[in-house]
């Protein structure tokens, strides 16, 4: 939530058609009355979805949106409805923000853009450790223009060190409080939005480790599978899982599992523990193992 404030520049470019895409842009202007329609029945009505409105739901997919969603969207990314919850697996219930967040956040006083995007390139730093300047502005989702002035601002007074890791052949900077471990332990199922993952390239630079999220892939042209999550075991990922969570059977599938080619010996045995754990938090009973391969 104390994020708040320092997003509120960018809500208001999007208020004023300035950021966005084109449907959504035209929203802010030509079609604005139509904006402050939906709105008008939000405030009225409370939280709804986009298939609550007439015409409201797709039209034959995600990506072919209506109207009316549209409409939603420019009054979510200005900052006027937010949501908190879903109906079902996909579908926001939108609201007011003020409903939504607390008024204490609300009257938090706002930034200026630059001192927010520096805010936020420091942050992103810390969450980091060694980054390079595209992974800080992509953790926040910052243009060069936006980013690059704070990174600048960020080294010039000593909060962002410069630093060389081996293999990179881009510059890469360290907070200053960054902890700096001699080892990491730990292991995990990573959802593929993770943010340890979340940039592919980074993934690729840290772990040598190429992942893809398959699920837009035509079946036969898939490698690892379907919803596939990556497993870190300490400091590597050294395998990844093609999940399925069968609630009819009250089954947890892992349908196919690969391990990289020098992942530890005891790769299996941490993840087979990581799997049942998972299964028991999805509320079933039972894991089932499918094929186990090793990456080519």
């Amino acid at each position: 939530m104390d994020l708040h404030p320092l997003l509120r520049w960018r809500m208001a470019k999007a208020e004023r058609g300035e950021t966005g895409y084109v449907a959504l842009r035209r929203f802010a202007g030509e079609r604005r009355v139509e904006a402050d329609a939906v709105l008008a029945r939000i405030a009225a009505d409370g939280p709804l979805a986009a298939a609550d409105f007439e015409n409201g739901s797709s039209r034959s997919g995600w990506w072919e949106w209506s109207d009316t969603k549209h409409a939603l969207e420019y009054l979510f990314w200005a900052g006027r409805i937010t949501t908190a919850t879903r109906r079902g697996s996909f579908a926001r219930l939108y609201d007011l923000t003020e409903r939504v967040i607390p008024a204490g956040v609300l009257g938090l006083p706002t930034p200026n853009a630059a001192t927010a995007q520096r805010m936020l390139i420091e942050r992103s730093a810390r969450a980091l450790g060694v980054a390079t300047a595209a992974d800080l502005r992509d953790y926040f989702r910052l243009k060069p223009a936006e980013g690059d002035p704070a990174i600048a601002s960020l080294v010039e007074e000593g909060v962002l060190e410069p630093v060389e890791v081996e293999g990179w052949s881009q510059k890469a900077w360290l907070h200053r409080e960054a902890a700096k471990p001699r080892r990491i332990r730990g292991a995990a199922l990573l959802a593929p939005f993770d943010p340890l993952i979340w940039e592919r390239s980074r993934t690729e630079r840290l772990f040598g480790f190429r992942y893809r999220i398959e699920i837009y892939v035509p079946q036969p042209l898939r490698t690892h599978g379907y919803y596939v999550l990556p497993f870190l075991l300490d400091e590597a990922l050294v395998a990844r899982v093609d999940l399925k969570a069968d609630r009819q059977d009250g089954v947890l599938r892992a349908q196919r599992i690969t391990l990289e080619r020098d992942a530890p010996l005891d790769t299996r045995e941490h993840l087979v523990t990581e799997l049942e754990r998972m299964a028991a938090w999805l509320g079933l009973g039972a894991l089932l193992l499918g094929e186990i391969v090793v990456a080519q």
